[in-house]
């Protein structure tokens, strides 16, 4: 022991060179940019105006944001299909027949149409089934090793379930349905049991650990476990589901839904894959930006003294994009799409729900201050940048708002986008081996010229 602390000691001085290392792969990681216009590189596998480049085909989920007439693109409101079904469809039966709707969502992108009553109630039956976790898994895996970061948490907690699985690495349809059910079934504890964790040990607050109730489902679940009374409304309840909906999946080309695929397609076990998953969405460009949202407007209420008056909140708009305010990166968030111009039908059905929420839990004031930045951010992004382009809010814009008001603590927001993403991802896993694609390989053209080897007491 006294020689390996000597040599820790020796050793030590390997940190004060790190920023000479920082500094090597600055000058030789740097590909100058006109070299992808040259090569016409598509830069996040992206055309020049924007389309997506197209590798691959689905079932589960389309998105729609232009037609085409003569060969130009047209923009049009945008749309959004799970398994060909319209969302603001979907989501206009369950909410009329005053039903939750997440698990009739997963069924539907799971296996590819809408469930019948018995159906879905046997689905709901086979997803309290599943939910169990390990035995003493939360205590030794949750509780011992808490993470500051839920996202890792959940990524760790997969990659142990493989541990007891005794067929994790099959890929035979029935296999990966079982775990497809086991991964839907248990993200919500496993996201609301890292959360007590690293409340309890890293924030000081007292650790309560309540299971799922059975005669709950998974929306209402998530706000019975998370909240020390078990208590919740009903509307609180039904909106957590609607978002859990809208965002449940959003085809193949999202990030972390090609992440999926691309992982699969090495013919790697479910455990992995999911894990990849998680660390794609975890990205602040991909899963976190409704934190950012959120974020950004309570700095706005900090700074702007009249929330009603359009030239104030103009001003502070101006001053984000001037880079001059809350994080200086020049970018108001929660408005504007990679897909969507003229409107995110996503953002529209939530924000119904959200004034609903808004007047329940008193948070009228801060709802019309969304309003207004909603209204007036696109002419002032379009102003300052000096364009003609449609911008819209995205579902972002809203997520953030409605966690704040269901007390929802920032360091789940990007876990219950992962609990709604699950049946997506299963389902693009499923699809991709079903239809025996082959191993995902882009190419990359090498820009460096050819070296020779110089001797070590030459260099």
């Amino acid at each position: 022991m006294e020689k390996l602390a000597s040599t820790n000691k020796l050793t030590a001085p390997a940190e004060n060179r790190i920023p000479l290392y920082g500094n090597l792969c600055k000058q030789n990681c740097q590909i100058n940019p006109e070299l992808f216009e040259k090569y016409d590189v598509k830069r996040g596998l992206r055309e020049k105006n924007g389309k997506g480049v197209l590798v691959g085909l689905t079932k589960i989920a389309e998105v729609k944001s232009y037609t085409i007439d003569d060969g130009d693109m047209i923009p049009c409101e945008g749309k959004l299909y799970y398994r060909g079904i319209d969302i603001e469809e979907l989501v206009d039966g369950f909410m009329k027949d005053n039903r939750f709707g997440f698990e009739e969502t997963a069924y539907l992108l799971m296996f590819g149409s809408l469930p019948n009553e018995k159906e879905l109630k046997d689905f709901k039956e086979d997803l309290i089934y599943y939910r169990d976790l390990p035995t003493s898994f939360t205590r030794d895996f949750i509780l011992k090793a808490p993470s500051r970061n839920i996202m890792n948490s959940l990524a760790r907690s997969v990659l142990t379930l493989y541990t007891y699985d005794e067929n994790a690495d099959s890929v035979d349809v029935e296999t990966l349905v079982r775990q497809s059910l086991q991964m839907i079934a248990r993200f919500p504890r496993l996201a609301v049991y890292s959360y007590q964790a690293l409340a309890h040990y890293y924030q000081e607050n007292s650790l309560f650990i309540h299971a799922p109730s059975p005669d709950l489902g998974i929306a209402e679940n998530i706000l019975y476990m998370l909240r020390a009374d078990n208590s919740f409304t009903e509307l609180e309840a039904r909106v957590l589901d609607l978002a859990l909906v809208l965002h449940s999946d959003h085809g193949g080309g999202n990030n972390s839904g090609f992440t999926t695929r691309v992982v699969t397609s090495t013919g790697t076990d479910t455990y992995s894959t999911i894990a990849s998953a998680i660390g794609s969405l975890k990205g602040p460009r991909h899963g976190g930006a409704n934190i950012k949202v959120a974020e950004m407007f309570e700095d706005m209420m900090e700074k702007v003294t009249d929330w009603e008056s359009d030239r104030e909140v103009s001003q502070y708009l101006n001053d984000i994009l001037d880079k001059k305010a809350f994080d200086n990166a020049g970018l108001i968030y929660g408005m504007g799409h990679a897909v969507y111009s003229i409107s995110d039908p996503r953002a529209k059905i939530f924000k119904q729900y959200v004034e609903k929420l808004s007047r329940e839990k008193g948070f009228e004031r801060e709802f019309e201050l969304y309003n207004r930045v909603e209204k007036l951010a696109p002419d002032i992004i379009n102003a300052k940048r000096h364009t003609y382009k449609a911008i819209s809010a995205n579902i972002d814009f809203y997520s953030g708002f409605v966690y704040k008001m269901l007390e929802i603590p920032k360091e789940l927001y990007t876990p219950l986008f992962a609990i709604s993403r699950v049946p997506g991802w299963c389902a693009h896993r499923i699809e991709e081996l079903v239809s025996n694609s082959k191993i995902i390989r882009p190419a990359y053209k090498n820009v460096i010229k050819h070296n020779p080897y110089i001797e070590l007491n030459n260099r």
